[in-house]
């Protein structure tokens, strides 16, 4: 039986992480093909997708220059989804945070997930694909109380919800549908070792997580755009 993205060309931003990971490993279970940028020159030696001919790993790819990022969707032009799950995480509290550090978190966050999101969006539109974007934010974008000791952290995350409720409406005449998914803390390695006592049963697996996002991104929605889907588990 084939799997719903059989045939489907995806890309998947922070596809050598952990989450990103996680959403390749279920994209090729359905068939899809992954299409996974790095800025690295060579693929790393921990990349558990190493010689699988459904994943293709682009290098020398900065996702926070428009420049490299363009040139990287336009030579993808039968992308049907781009998710991402590029990104990275740090506490800022008050009177330690400063500007350098938001900048930082800015771009990782929400410059690249801008820059990827136009761009894929340029390719579906050209192509008449009506194709998918999944975006990642997080739960202190959509319920800042969360985000005490990490506002630079929650703003920047806040700006990829806003983008991503703009694009869907920007889109919609053109088919694309835009959507995100609002993670609690996700059960990872790093997050383990850095929390050791919390209760991880009530964290946020990374196959939940996964799952959400390819059921935004899949064919069978047909409807849902500019959502911010909450996955918060048990926290």
């Amino acid at each position: 039986m084939a799997g719903k993205f059989e045939g489907k060309t995806v890309v998947v931003t922070g596809g050598t992480g952990a989450l990103g990971g996680a959403v390749i490993a279920q994209l090729i279970a359905e068939g899809a093909t992954c299409v996974v940028p790095t800025g690295r020159a060579t693929a790393p030696k921990d990349f558990p997708f190493a010689g699988e001919n459904k994943v293709k790993l682009a290098t020398n790819v900065d996702l926070a220059d428009a420049t490299s990022v363009d040139a990287f969707y336009a030579a993808i032009p039968d992308l049907w989804a781009s998710i991402h799950a590029a990104g990275t995480f740090a506490m800022s509290p008050v009177g330690e945070d400063n500007a350098k550090a938001f900048a930082e978190l800015m771009q990782a966050n929400a410059a690249t997930a801008f820059l990827c999101s136009h761009a894929a969006a340029r390719v579906m539109i050209a192509a008449k694909t009506a194709g998918r974007i999944v975006n990642v934010t997080a739960r202190p974008a959509l319920d800042p109380r969360k985000g005490a000791g990490m506002s630079a952290y929650a703003a920047s995350k806040a700006a990829v919800a806003g983008l991503t409720v703009a694009l869907a409406e920007e889109l919609k005449d053109d088919g694309v549908l835009v959507n995100a998914v609002a993670p609690s803390t996700l059960d990872t390695p790093t997050n383990r070792k850095a929390m050791p006592k919390a209760d991880f049963a009530k964290w946020v697996s990374l196959d939940a997580a996964a799952r959400a996002i390819l059921d935004l991104a899949s064919p069978r929605n047909t409807a849902m755009s500019g959502a911010l889907v909450p996955i918060y588990g048990r926290a």
